[in-house]
C-alpha cells in the first residue's frame, strides 16, 4: 500500500512591519504675547556695547503691538548694564521699551536664587550684573572682596576684563559648595562689527573645566528664561512668540518650551544658514526682519 501523499507545507508568511508614521509637527496656537531678543533683531550694537543702531521695522512693530495691547518684552542675554538702564539706552534711540519690559538673564538669575534659597553670591562680571540680585536681597560679592569664597552662588556675567584670580576665586568658592550659574552659554553674538565672542561662554568653561560644576543657564535658551518671560507677560509659555536671530539661542528655547520662534536673519545669521539647522532649532517661520511679524499675525488672524 503506497503511502499518503503528504501535503504539501505550507510557507511561513514573511511579516512586513510597516514603520510608524511620524506625526507633523503641531503647529503652535497663535502667539498672545512676544519676547524679542535684542542684538541682531531689534538694533546692532558696536562691540564696546556703547553704540546702537536701529534695525528696520523695529521701532514701528513694537508701536503696533503697544497700540493694540499685545504685551511684549525685550530680553537681551546680555548682562553688562541693569534692565532699566538697557531699557533707558533703547529708549533713547526710539524703541519704545519700559523698565519693566527690559529682561536680561541677571532677571532670572535673581529669581532662581531666590526660589532656591541662594543668599549670597560672587559675580563675576561688570557692576551692573549683579544688580538685579541686590534689588532681589542677595549679598553680593566681587573678586578681592571679604567672604567672596564662601557664597552660596556664583553668578557669571558680562566680564571682558576677566582675569585669573576672578576664575581662581571662583572655583574657590564652588570647592566650598557654591552653585554655578551663568548669564550665557552662547560664544558669539551679532555686532555692526559682525560677530562678537560671548565673554561668559569663555569664562565657565574655564571654571566648569576645573571644578567640573553642573553650571545653571539663566539667559536664552535655557526653559527656566522662558518660564520666567512667561510669567512677567501674563501668559502661558506656549503662547509666546520667541522673535530672535539666533538658532541655538532663541529658536532652541522655543522649540524646547512649545512656543512659537521666529527667526530673523538681520543678525549673525543669513537665510542660508538658517536652511541647514537642525529640527530643533528650525524657525516656525523665518522673517527677513522684525518688521515682517505684524504681517503674519494678520494672516493667523484672517
Amino acid at each position: 500500500m503506497s503511502a499518503a501523499k503528504r501535503a504539501p507545507k505550507k510557507s511561513a508568511k514573511t511579516t512586513v512591519k510597516t514603520p510608524a508614521k511620524t506625526a507633523p509637527a503641531k503647529t503652535p496656537p497663535a502667539p498672545e504675547a512676544y519676547m524679542f531678543d535684542v542684538d541682531g533683531t531689534l538694533i546692532l550694537s558696536d562691540r564696546a556695547l556703547g553704540g546702537y543702531t536701529l534695525l528696520p521695522g523695529a521701532v514701528e512693530t513694537l508701536e503696533e503691538l503697544s497700540r493694540r495691547g499685545v504685551p511684549y518684552v525685550a530680553f537681551t542675554n546680555g548682562s553688562a548694564y541693569p534692565p532699566p538702564e538697557q531699557a533707558a539706552k533703547l529708549r533713547k534711540i526710539g524703541l519704545p521699551v519700559a523698565d519693566d519690559q527690559m529682561l536680561t538673564p541677571s532677571s532670572v538669575a535673581a529669581d532662581m536664587m531666590t526660589r532656591r534659597g541662594v543668599k549670597s553670591a560672587l559675580v563675576l562680571g561688570s557692576p551692573g550684573v549683579g544688580w538685579c540680585l541686590e534689588q532681589a536681597g542677595i549679598a553680593t560679592r566681587f573678586t578681592g572682596d571679604d567672604g567672596a569664597e564662601e557664597t552660596d552662588a556664583v553668578y557669571v556675567g558680562w566680564h571682558p576684563d576677566c582675569g585669573m584670580k576672578d576664575i581662581e576665586q571662583a572655583c574657590n568658592a564652588i570647592w566650598n559648595g557654591a552653585e554655578l550659574y551663568c548669564a550665557s552659554d552662547v560664544p558669539f553674538f551679532a555686532t555692526s562689527a559682525g560677530r562678537s565672542m560671548g565673554y561668559s561662554h569663555a569664562i565657565v568653561a574655564a571654571i566648569r573645566k576645573m571644578t567640573g560644576a553642573k553650571m545653571l543657564l539663566t539667559g536664552k535658551p535655557s526653559i527656566q528664561a522662558l518660564r520666567f518671560i512667561a510669567r512677567r507677560l501674563g501668559v502661558p509659555a506656549t503662547r509666546v512668540g520667541v522673535v530672535g536671530d539666533d538658532p541655538a539661542c532663541e529658536i532652541l528655547m522655543a522649540r524646547r518650551g512649545g512656543a512659537t520662534g521666529y527667526g530673523v536673519t538681520t543678525g549673525y545669521y543669513k537665510a542660508k544658514d538658517w536652511k541647514v539647522q537642525p529640527a530643533d532649532r528650525q524657525p516656525h517661520r523665518l522673517l527677513s526682519g522684525v518688521g515682517e511679524l505684524l504681517k503674519t499675525r494678520s494672516r493667523r488672524s484672517a
